[in-house]
């Protein structure tokens, strides 16, 4: 019989991929502005989390990343949906690491 063992990635490890992703759409250099973060909740439990890099002039792009669905949305200047991935492995519990 095959085990099921789920896979996890560090949360810093992610928050980096969500910044490259968001860099590209803004054609952004990585590491250059600031990128908050802030967890998002359903009835009073984690369901997410918020992602903004506050770019010159005041650009900002944004995602959202989803825990049920494991998938992140991200979106462009102009608020619209510029790309959606499925994030095949779990994230560590975000309690830990709420901003």
């Amino acid at each position: 019989m095959i085990g099921f063992s789920p896979q996890t990635i560090a949360f810093d490890t992610f928050c980096q991929h969500v910044e490259t992703q968001l860099c590209r759409i803004g054609q952004l250099e990585p590491g250059q502005f600031p990128m908050t973060r802030r967890q998002l909740l359903r009835s009073g439990e984690s369901c997410g989390f918020y992602f903004c890099i506050h770019g010159p002039r005041s650009v900002k792009l944004t995602a959202v990343y989803d825990h049920r669905k494991k998938t992140a949305i991200y979106y462009g200047t102009d608020g619209g949906r510029r790309r959606q991935e499925s994030i095949g492995v779990a994230l560590p519990s975000p309690l830990q690491h709420s901003t």
